[in-house]
């Protein structure tokens, strides 16, 4: 298993979660993600970088931050 990518992502329908999920999928060598609805929470793990992930779900229109970023 390669990186773990933690991000604040706004999801606040099945929408939302949907173009998401679709976001993530098509990212090469994504291998596990987790969304978490209530805390608005992306977690990709794979061989991925954080700004690779940042960059796809931007590109669909989900803004997206850092987990450790967006805490304060």
């Amino acid at each position: 298993m390669g990186e773990t990518v933690v991000l604040r992502v706004g999801m606040h329908c099945d929408k939302c979660i949907k173009e998401i999920k679709r976001a993530i999928q098509k990212l090469e060598g994504m291998e596990t993600y987790k969304l978490d609805k209530t805390e608005q929470k992306v977690t990709v793990t794979g061989e991925v970088t954080s700004d690779e992930v940042i960059r796809m779900l931007h590109k669909n229109g989900k803004p997206a931050f850092l987990w450790e970023n967006t805490l304060h």
